[in-house]
């Protein structure tokens, strides 16, 4: 099966529109992620940051308090759902493998959970090295390997099992779940210092009903593909995660905890 780039990008936009509202609300459940990565991002008042993958906005604006009145965060993601979340502050709808902004515009770049997302993502490492300025500091995170995140894992191992190969193939969303591979593709794209953190956080569900949501708030492309199956296979799906999720119960529902990995760079 090939892969198409713009078809994929399609499902993900559509996706992620789709979800807007509910992926803000959801969002919140990956609180400590948000605070690891402007941790490692080491924002100071009036700098200038792009938060690529935004979102809602999450970063973005955790970013504009850490840089005050006389600094600038921007959000930018491919999805206008999204943005439309944040209306406070100052977005830009954009493809992150082409950004309409001038080089060194940025003293910073962020990246939360984004770059797995990047059909091209060499293209996405090397639009962040030209618009961060040479002084400038890349900080993004990404999900660690398959093993390590049962909070998305389980859901997907679920429709493996029920359902048929899709149609449209989607890159691996732990592909950079490796810290070597993820250090050679940021080092690829010409950045240095690379610092690679783990970064481990824990999901409670009351049942499997509100895991399966959970995940549907959160999924984007994968939620826009399930939303077009029949009513009675999404419920079917809904259902047999339970099984999936038995290695997590815990007294009162269940528990997953899961990886990422934060990665700090700068520009050669």
């Amino acid at each position: 099966m090939s892969f198409d780039a713009a078809q994929f990008k399609r499902i993900e936009r559509a996706g992620y529109n789709r979800i807007g509202p509910r992926y803000l609300a959801a969002s919140g459940t990956r609180r400590e992620l948000n605070t690891a990565l402007i941790a490692a991002a080491r924002l100071a008042p009036g700098q200038r940051v792009l938060d690529l993958a935004s979102g809602p906005g999450l970063l973005a604006r955790e970013a504009q308090g850490a840089v005050g009145e006389d600094g600038l965060a921007i959000a930018s993601d491919i999805s206008e759902g999204q943005l439309a979340c944040c209306p406070d502050l100052v977005r830009v709808a954009a493809d992150g493998e082409a950004l309409p902004f001038a080089g060194g515009s940025f003293g910073r770049v962020l990246c939360g959970l984004g770059l797995m997302f990047f059909p091209d993502d060499a293209a996405a490492l090397r639009e962040m090295h030209r618009v961060l300025r040479p002084d400038g500091l890349l900080a993004l995170s990404v999900w660690g390997s398959a093993c390590e995140v049962p909070l998305v894992e389980t859901a997907l191992a679920c429709m493996r099992r029920l359902l048929p190969p899709p149609k449209v193939m989607r890159p691996s969303i732990f592909r950079f779940g490796d810290a070597d591979e993820l250090a050679r593709r940021i080092a690829s794209a010409e950045f240095s210092g690379i610092d690679i953190q783990p970064c481990r956080f824990t999901t409670r569900f009351t049942d499997a009903g509100a895991y399966w949501q959970g995940f549907l708030d959160l999924a984007g492309g994968a939620a826009e593909s399930l939303s077009r199956l029949p009513a009675e296979k999404q419920q079917a799906l809904a259902v047999a995660v339970a099984a999936d999720l038995a290695p997590y119960a815990v007294a009162g529902g269940f528990e997953l905890t899961s990886t990422v990995l934060v990665a700090t760079a700068r520009p050669v």
